[in-house]
Parts: structure tokens; sequence; C-alpha cells
């Protein structure tokens, strides 16, 4: 198996893994704000999801988001998350106030998921060898393998850790296993 086909196969279980955590999550489990300053559940499971589609789509497509174009106003999100630069300051604000529809916010992770695994199938091996500057977040110079690797796959997989933490917490059953 080349490396590629390797990364499609781990989004893909990672994708499996995050919304197998997100069953039973209910509208109330989605907005408790929980002590301390861990973030939501309904806000992790945005931040994940909107961080994919920036990442594949604005850094690595440089085009604009799904939920700028074909899911504007359809993300199950009323309001979408700060980007990194001056709005960041607000992130951990906007976590305590966004609201989520959880069956639009997986209808729209179910589109942004489709748009990742398309946009890997049209790479080859090769590119994940390309160089990325990322200097702008702190990151420096990577590889195209690299960012896939680490803020999309790793991403996806620590988001599902984190609310499986969340549900845990609420005494709800975290991971499917």
């Amino acid at each position: 198996m080349d490396a590629l086909s390797l990364l499609r196969e781990q989004l893909r279980d990672a994708h499996a893994l995050l919304e197998a955590v997100m069953e039973g999550v209910t509208p109330e489990a989605a907005h408790w704000i929980p002590p301390g300053r861990a973030n939501p559940v309904g806000a992790t499971y945005a931040h994940v999801v909107v961080s994919e589609d920036r990442t594949i789509n604005g850094i690595l497509r440089h085009r604009r988001p799904l939920y700028d174009t074909t899911w504007s106003g359809k993300t199950g999100l009323n309001e979408l998350m700060p980007a990194r630069g001056d709005e960041w300051n607000d992130y951990e604000p906007w976590t305590r106030r966004v609201k989520v529809d959880l069956p639009a916010a997986h209808e729209y992770a179910g589109a942004v998921y489709a748009d990742s695994d398309a946009y890997l199938a049209s790479l080859s091996p090769q590119d994940l060898d390309t160089e990325i500057d990322l200097s702008g977040m702190g990151s420096g110079q990577v590889t195209l393998g690299w960012i896939l690797s680490r803020l999309v796959v790793g991403h996806a997989d620590n988001i599902a850790g984190e609310i499986s933490c969340l549900k845990g917490l609420q005494g709800l059953q975290g991971y499917p296993f």
C-alpha cells in the first residue's frame, strides 16, 4: 500500500470514529459547558469539521471552503468558527455561544468528508512530498503529506478523543467500544 492510499484509509477511519463518537449526542449534551476551559461537544465537533474544510479547500486547493459556497447557511452552525489571525482571540467565547443543529452539522460534515476524499483521490503519492509554507500558522515549511497526516487525520482522531471525554463527563458513552 502506498502512503496516499494509507492516508485515505486513515481519514475514512477517523471520520467514521468521529461520527460514531457523536452518536447519541443530544442538543443538551452538545451545548453543555464543561468545567474549566474545555469546550462543549457541539463547538468541538464544529471546530474539527470547519477546520478540515478550511485546510482542504482554503489552504490546499486555494479556493473558498464549502461553508462559504455550496454549504453557505446550511452548516448547522449559527455562526462560523473564527479564523486564525485577528479573529482568533474570539475562539474561546465562540465555543460558548455557538449553537449547533446536529442533524444539519452532520450533513455538512458528510459533504466535507466526501470533498476531502475526492481531493485525496486526485493526488498522486509523489504529491505528498510537495512543500507548503505554513509559516503564517507557525508551522514553517511542511509537506502536503504532513498537513494531511497531522492537520486532517490526526486532528479528527484527537477531537474524537476530546468528544469522548466530554461525553463521559456527562455520564454518556464516549467511544463506541
